[in-house]
């Protein structure tokens, strides 16, 4: 026995073997992973859903108010890596390009941009919900349609297609965006600062990312196949419904009485 009585190890296994999960399991861990380099580039991820739900058609799968939600939650314990008003301008500002790019993209194509066939990524009767907010709001919709899922991604394009005046539809987007971008997230924020909830965020914050996923996913994937059944029901009820749904694309155009008059006819 060594002097002082301590027993000495026989061999270093035992203190590699120790030494390499103490190494490892902090980069296994959800609070490490967010904390450094992976704070930013989730906030990325983030900005890149909010452009895509708000910019392009498919956009409509992703529930941005349940991730912007928990993304204010998340910023409680400064995941991201930046302050909460740096977070909320990035998902604001992500929002605004994404309204400019629907609208960009329905003022260049045009009607065409509805000359698609029914599918899981498209449907008509989102354009006719979209055209119908249009009609009971006038302008107004581009920051209404903010906070109403499917109508938020179409309503862009939508504008875009009728011509509505850019200047003014960029105003009313930029103040959509902040309100819907930044309000979620404080919403969230606020929600986090509550101790139980900060202390449950932080103590399971392995779950609380799986229930933020499962949540994002599940809703995504039913609402996908639900519209995919169903465009293939209509599909096999024959072609000649189908030349009814995809001439009707002029149809699907709103009237420039409904901005009041004010259009763009710029190409």
């Amino acid at each position: 026995m060594p002097p002082g009585g301590c027993t000495a190890p026989t061999t270093g296994e035992p203190l590699i073997t120790a030494a390499v999960p103490a190494a490892l399991i902090p980069w296994l861990d959800p609070n490490t992973l967010l904390g450094g380099v992976f704070g930013p580039v989730a906030l990325l991820v983030v900005c890149a859903i909010v452009f895509a739900e708000t910019g392009l058609l498919v956009g409509f799968l992703l529930p941005g108010d349940t991730l912007l939600f928990f993304t204010g939650v998340l910023a409680v314990s400064g995941k991201f890596g930046v302050d909460i008003w740096w977070v909320c301008l990035a998902i604001s500002l992500a929002a605004f390009l994404g309204g400019e790019v629907g609208y960009l993209i329905g003022h260049k194509l045009g009607p065409r941009v509805f000359e698609r066939k029914e599918s899981g990524l498209f449907s008509v009767r989102n354009v006719e919900r979209t055209n119908a907010f249009f009609e009971r709001f006038g302008a107004l919709a581009v920051i209404m349609a903010r906070f109403v899922p499917i109508v938020r991604t179409f309503a862009p394009i939508a504008a875009g297609v009728g011509h509505m005046n850019y200047r003014k539809y960029s105003l009313y987007n930029a103040i959509g965006a902040l309100i819907w971008g930044s309000g979620i997230v404080l919403l969230g924020f606020s929600l986090g600062q509550i101790p139980i909830v900060r202390e449950f965020t932080e103590k399971y914050l392995d779950i609380v990312l799986i229930a933020v996923v499962l949540i994002t996913i599940i809703p995504t994937v039913i609402h996908y196949l639900r519209e995919r059944s169903k465009a293939k029901k209509h599909a096999a009820e024959g072609d000649a419904e189908q030349v009814e749904i995809t001439g009707a694309a002029e149809k699907l155009t709103l009237e420039p009485e409904v901005f009041g008059g004010d259009v763009d006819n710029r190409p």
